[in-house]
């Protein structure tokens, strides 16, 4: 049965859809910001060299069908609270977004509420970070109920953290502690109520999911076949793998996280020996950690596995930092 709409911001919002942020085909500008010299406490704390940082958002951008205009980086001597990058670069992104009449800036890190709403007014284009990147793509990949459960529930707890940080923001702007009414705090405050109160459902639907996945795991367990799971970063080859070995048709392409649903099959090694494959959602760096504990029941299949097998695109210039990050989230 179809959840029924809530109203959202005085918009109706389907509990069963991700509404999503962006249109295929619009003229996009992606941005790698990055710090020219690394402080201590610095949250730019990905090794990756920028240029190869700023070719995987490219990468994520084109795997929902964006209009990837240009990409470029933005050296940084600093992070600005307000902007995130500095008015000088701002200027120059302005005049760049004018001239190729770009519609959407993708910037490659996380960006609090105000840093997005202020560069959104700056560059007069809509800005979205990573994160917001990585849950579009999720939102769109998502084909059975768990999968959409599972990306809803992120999509939403994102919304919420946002609305919390704004309502403070505003708080402070107007001089206040957050606990006396002021403007726009009722709106906000119903808002996250709503938020909250899908999220409780969708979490209960998951808990049943959860509780369904722990009594096939039982049942498999009474079959003398071995489960062995794929996991590695998105795109380094699983499911072509997972194709080769079980003769299965799962989506296999050159492109960011063509598979985000699990698929299991039975196959059977070369001497005879029947195992249960199963191919899983790739991961990637700087994975949002909503997503991940959205996820949570699907990783669990791969944690209760008799097997993790960890492909490797080893033809990858970062085949060893994706190789940390992958380890990293399955601890």
């Amino acid at each position: 049965m179809a959840s029924k709409p809530y109203e959202f911001g005085n918009r109706p919002v389907s509990g069963s859809d991700i509404e999503h942020d962006v249109a295929k085909y619009t003229r996009t500008l992606v941005i790698g910001p990055y710090l020219t010299r690394r402080r201590p406490n610095s949250p730019d704390t990905n090794l990756r060299p920028a240029q190869a940082r700023l070719e995987e958002a490219t990468g994520l951008a084109a795997a929902i069908d964006l209009d990837v205009i240009e990409s470029r980086l933005v050296p940084l001597s600093e992070l600005r609270p307000a902007t995130y990058i500095g008015t000088g670069k701002i200027e120059e992104l302005a005049a760049l977004i004018e001239e190729r009449e770009i519609r959407l800036v993708i910037a490659d890190c996380a960006l609090s509420p105000v840093q997005q709403r202020n560069l959104e007014t700056a560059l007069k284009v809509k800005v979205i970070d990573r994160t917001g990147l990585i849950l579009e793509i999720f939102g769109r990949r998502a084909r059975t109920k768990e999968g959409t459960l599972q990306v809803e529930l992120a999509h939403l707890n994102y919304q919420k953290s946002r609305l919390v940080r704004s309502w403070t923001h505003l708080e402070r702007q107007r001089g206040g502690f957050g606990f006396l009414g002021g403007p726009g705090e009722t709106q906000i405050e119903a808002d996250r109520r709503l938020i909250q109160e899908r999220m409780t459902r969708i979490e209960r639907d998951l808990d049943a999911v959860k509780r369904t996945r722990g009594l096939h795991r039982k049942s498999r367990e009474k079959v003398p076949y071995p489960v062995v799971a794929l996991v590695g970063y998105t795109n380094a080859g699983k499911s072509t793998l997972f194709n080769r070995i079980t003769e299965a048709d799962v989506l296999a392409e050159n492109m960011l996280f063509a598979t985000l649903d699990p698929t299991a099959r039975i196959s059977k090694l070369p001497h005879g020996a029947p195992i249960i494959l199963s191919d899983t959602v790739g991961f990637i760096s700087d994975l949002p950690t909503m997503l991940v504990a959205a996820f949570r029941a699907t990783l669990e299949d791969v944690i209760s596995a008799d097997v993790i097998l960890h492909v490797r695109d080893v033809s990858h210039g970062d085949t060893e930092a994706q190789a940390v990050d992958v380890t990293t989230i399955l601890k």
